[in-house]
């Protein structure tokens, strides 16, 4: 290691090549200058004492090294953003940024109900929304709040359990007008089917209800996005899945009696972040709101 000290902003620029894979590409992100993202790198590399990069017709690919270094940078950077959202918190009052990470289809269709009434609870009140199907890290800052469908397994969180949200069959009312309702599972064979491409849980969960009832579907449509499953039923092209609370308010529910699995909801925080008044605010407002949601009423 060099005796210079690596700066910040020499390890952010390097972080944003190996992300995006070049230095204009960085530099467009960090609204910086090519020029300026080479230089930083080019320090960083100097400070550590070795290349990060190998410059390949595909641009520039990170080192085996590099690339355990850029995790200890993007911590560094949940940190730094973490930092910030702590920092804009009145002591004692509910006002500031939360960062709040759920899963895609909560995200679209679930949670912006529920954030209205927050919002209107606590006007001082910032949330930074992240969608995605992967869990944040929360011990490591990467969000203050989360929405997980399955249990954590982190120590040092709080958690709890709101509830089990149904999933069943819906068609669009055009495409039931046009094609009827199936009145058993060994029916869905005569319509088209919305369902998932490439995800082995949801496969083996579809497969395996297909298979025990002996039917043999036509997917017209395959995707692992849910709101664009949901979105492609909406839209007539078939019978597909969906949260029961959401397919009921436009849909209409094809075999009700089936349920194809249920969603087990959590909502977690790290134990130390619950001491702040704006994430207990709304750790304690998505517990109640998702509690009357997997319960079947309306948010």
């Amino acid at each position: 290691m060099s005796q210079s000290e690596p700066g910040w902003d020499d390890q952010r620029a390097f972080l944003a090549v190996v992300d995006t894979g070049s230095l204009s590409a960085a530099a467009r992100a960090l609204g910086l200058t090519q020029p300026t993202v080479r230089r930083r790198v080019e320090d960083l590399e100097r400070a550590i004492g070795q290349p990060l990069f190998a410059r390949g017709v595909n641009g520039l690919a990170p080192t085996e090294h590099a690339r355990a270094l850029a995790e200890h940078v993007r911590r560094m950077g949940f940190a730094s953003q973490a930092f910030g959202r702590a920092a804009s918190e009145k002591t004692g009052s509910v006002a500031g940024s939360v960062r709040l990470s759920v899963p895609d289809f909560v995200g679209v269709e679930v949670l912006p109900p529920m954030l209205g009434k927050l919002c209107e609870r606590h006007p001082d009140l910032d949330v930074e929304l992240v969608l995605s199907n992967a869990s944040a890290d929360l011990l490591h800052q990467e969000a203050d709040i989360a929405v997980r469908m399955h249990p954590p397994r982190q120590d040092a969180l709080v958690m709890r359990h709101v509830g089990r949200i149904p999933v069943g069959f819906f068609a669009a009312p055009a495409y039931v007008e046009a094609r009827g309702l199936p009145q058993s599972m060994k029916d869905l064979e005569g319509h088209r089917l919305i369902g998932p491409d490439r995800s082995p849980a949801e496969l083996a969960v579809v497969d395996a209800l297909l298979t025990r009832e002996g039917v043999a579907a036509r997917f017209a449509l395959r995707t692992d996005n849910h709101p664009a499953q949901l979105a492609a039923v909406r839209a007539g092209l078939g019978i597909g899945v969906a949260q029961v609370p959401i397919g009921q308010r436009d849909l209409v529910r094809v075999l009700p009696d089936v349920v194809v699995y249920e969603l087990d909801t959590w909502i977690v925080a790290h134990e130390d972040l619950r001491r702040s008044a704006r994430i207990d605010a709304v750790f304690t407002h998505l517990v109640a709101a998702f509690g009357a949601y997997c319960a079947g009423s309306r948010v």
